[in-house]
């Protein structure tokens, strides 16, 4: 039976763009930091309109390695005014989004005497650090428990086990939350509509231009207060302000990316994680497990420029396998790897020294910057912090005399769109990931109608409907990669599902089949699979 399709809210969202003549802010960017910042000024009472250019988190922040952490290894070089500020937001974003950010135990195995009361020591400060928003205490385990907690950890030279509390999240559908959540504010939030300008006047950033990738429509928008939070495309942002034949402003990063592989549960099975803290170059290595697999990762490489789809080096899976190796009784191999993807990481560039280097060095904080022109940008930081960021970003707008001062702390205790206790995040995707909107999710047509099964979870044709009508999905890469997590989680599962999730979409927005939206989708899943 047809479904019929709901009132196009898109055409609304556009129709406001259209029609109001001032904003008090524009946010350009739909990742962490822009969403944060449109919910917090929305929140505050300010005529806000979000735009972002792709999907809300298709970039970077979709691409987390799913931990919501104080930073440890930012602990141990001495950073802890970071660790206590990241704290604090961990237990925050908690909190505010149980259904989507949870606690999880981390086991840190110790192969030789002096790991176990080195790392402990400094797991015991970072519980002190975290005072009463901590999540459990730190606590030492036997070589027989730790091997309870981790089966396949290796047996050999193990003397035992740190164990610790921090937090797993699920990025892209936190985003959507937050999307949400600042609609629901009172602020105007599209995806696919890409700035393509700034307007000035007399050398100041009045306003933007910007294009709907879906219908072409064309905006001028004014505003005296505009946010450029692209995250790795700060930098071109920033260069639309430069008049023809002036040099763009010098570059605010360094990025680098980081690489994820995933693989079956049964890598690591019992529902704890793998923390690394010293691989044999020096970095961090963690096993999470998350949404019925275990993410493997990361690493940390300087890259020259940023792309929309980046992919993995062969030396950075080589790595990860290499160190995995190390550490699991049963090994994974390239041929258990269900999909691999990189994550870019926006580093701040140092002021005094822009060169080369490693990344390693490079801030993990964030920086606001407003130039002459008035146009604010932020970029660094984590998304633990993303709530403080924002904070941040207002705070600056408001002493450039761009916002009118208005106080702040008004998404301390902001529960967003669904929150809920739900059930833990390493269990395969489902219903508990809609907190409070499982009812409305089990009401749609399809919701016995499962797409793809893992376990007690999957995907439901009800989801994919779901993902449309509520979440301001679009296209068959925006539900399998966002609003389902399957492009991360199995690509070759997804690529199986192009077809009838294009169909389903078409049903919603009440348009044709996009056969261009599946070819698409079907290369880049294989590319997903197809390791270097």
């Amino acid at each position: 039976m047809p479904v019929p399709p709901l009132p196009d809210t898109r055409a609304a969202a556009l129709q406001a763009l259209r029609e109001t003549p001032h904003w008090d802010l524009i946010v350009i960017g739909g990742g962490a930091t822009g969403l944060g910042t449109a919910l917090d000024a929305a929140a505050r009472g300010f005529k806000v309109a979000l735009l972002e250019s792709h999907d809300f988190a298709q970039g970077t922040s979709s691409r987390a390695t799913k931990l919501v952490h104080g930073g440890v290894r930012y602990l141990a070089q001495g950073n802890i005014g970071l660790v206590r500020e990241a704290l604090h937001e961990r237990a925050t974003l908690l909190a505010n989004a149980p259904h989507l950010a949870q606690p999880l135990q981390f086991v840190m195995p110790g192969y030789r005497l002096w790991e176990l009361p080195f790392y402990g020591a400094g797991l015991k400060a970072y519980d002190l650090l975290a005072g009463r928003r901590g999540l459990g205490p730190t606590e030492f385990l036997s070589r027989t428990a730790a091997l309870a907690a981790l089966p396949n950890l290796k047996r050999n030279g193990l003397h035992g086990a740190v164990r610790y509390f921090d937090g797993q999240f699920d990025d892209a559908r936190l985003a959507v939350a937050l999307a949400r959540s600042a609609q629901r504010a009172g602020a105007v939030v599209l995806n696919h509509v890409a700035v393509t300008g700034l307007v000035q006047t007399a050398g100041k950033v009045v306003g933007v231009q910007a294009c709907d990738a879906q219908g072409g429509a064309v905006f001028t928008l004014a505003s005296r207060c505009v946010v450029n939070a692209t995250g790795v495309w700060v930098d071109r942002v920033r260069a639309f302000s430069a008049s023809p034949g002036q040099a763009a402003p010098a570059p605010m990063l360094a990025p680098s990316q980081g690489t994820h592989l995933v693989v079956g549960r049964e890598f690591l099975p019992g529902g704890q994680a793998l923390m690394v803290p010293r691989t044999r170059d020096g970095r961090v290595l963690f096993g999470v497990p998350w949404m019925g697999k275990v993410i493997l990762g990361t690493t940390d490489t300087p890259i020259p420029a940023v792309q929309r789809e980046p992919r993995p080096l062969h030396e950075d899976i080589e790595f990860i396998l290499g160190e995995a190796g190390r550490y699991l009784e049963r090994a994974p191999q390239r041929s258990d790897v269900l999909s691999a993807w990189v994550g870019l990481r926006p580093l701040v560039r140092p002021d005094a020294d822009s060169g080369s280097g490693s990344s390693q060095k490079i801030s993990r904080e964030h920086v606001v910057r407003s130039g002459r022109d008035g146009l604010v940008s932020v970029t660094g930081g984590k998304w633990t912090t993303y709530r403080a960021m924002a904070e941040d970003v207002l705070a600056r707008c408001m002493d450039e005399g761009l916002l009118e001062r208005r106080a702040g702390g008004v998404t301390a205790h902001l529960a967003l769109v669904g929150a809920a206790p739900g059930r833990r995040l390493s269990e395969p995707p489902g219903e508990h990931l809609y907190g409070s909107e499982a009812d409305v999710l089990r009401s749609l047509p399809g919701a016995a109608n499962w797409l793809w099964r893992d376990g007690a979870g999957g995907l439901s044709e009800a989801m994919v409907r779901f993902a449309v009508r509520f979440e301001m999905a679009r296209t068959v890469h925006d539900v399998l990669a966002r609003r389902s997590r399957l492009l991360f989680l199995d690509a070759a599962a997804a690529q199986a599902l192009a077809q009838p999730v294009a169909e389903l979409v078409a049903q919603e927005l009440d348009g044709p089949v996009r056969a261009d939206q599946v070819a698409s989708f079907n290369a880049l899943a294989q590319s997903y699979r197809t390791l270097p």
